[in-house]
């Protein structure tokens, strides 16, 4: 049995709507990035007590649907894929049962005290391994005209 994407709801803020009164393209990034937050320390990193951290190096956003004021979000994550020092992650965005947006990332791990990337312990590469899913077919597209 494949382990459960980690879920991360949140709110849609009066000041997160638009000119066209819906969700401002900004803030699904935002609520994107607190769901790779929900995951890095649902892993166990933590930069003041591990002093390792995940950067994000590359995103990619697919914005599906609109996202009304006032909605509730639920962000559903999923490792599918790593190496050594790199994570891949892939979030669902859903509001009132439709799927909004898409958000896949690319996180290095790295040593703040080093300031340098670092391999993943070997504890921490286990608990990655045991979250990995297979990758969407939509993961790894990239932008093109027609």
């Amino acid at each position: 049995m494949p382990p459960e994407p980690r879920v991360w709801t949140e709110d849609v803020r009066p000041e997160w709507i638009d000119y066209n009164g819906h969700l401002s393209e900004a803030y699904y990034v935002l609520v994107f990035g607190h769901a790779t937050d929900a995951v890095i320390f649902g892993l166990g990193i933590d930069p003041a007590v591990t002093g390792t951290s995940l950067y994000t190096v590359e995103a990619h956003v697919r914005y599906l649907d609109q996202v009304p004021p006032g909605a509730r979000l639920e962000v559903r994550t999923s490792v599918i894929g790593a190496s050594a020092k790199l994570l891949w992650l892939w979030h669902e965005m859903r509001s009132e049962g439709r799927l909004r947006a898409t958000e896949e990332v690319l996180a290095v791990h790295v040593d703040a005290g080093a300031g340098r990337s670092s391999p993943f312990p070997d504890e921490l590469r286990a608990r990655i391994e045991a979250l990995r899913v297979p990758a969407p077919a939509h993961a790894g597209r990239r932008i093109a005209l027609g």
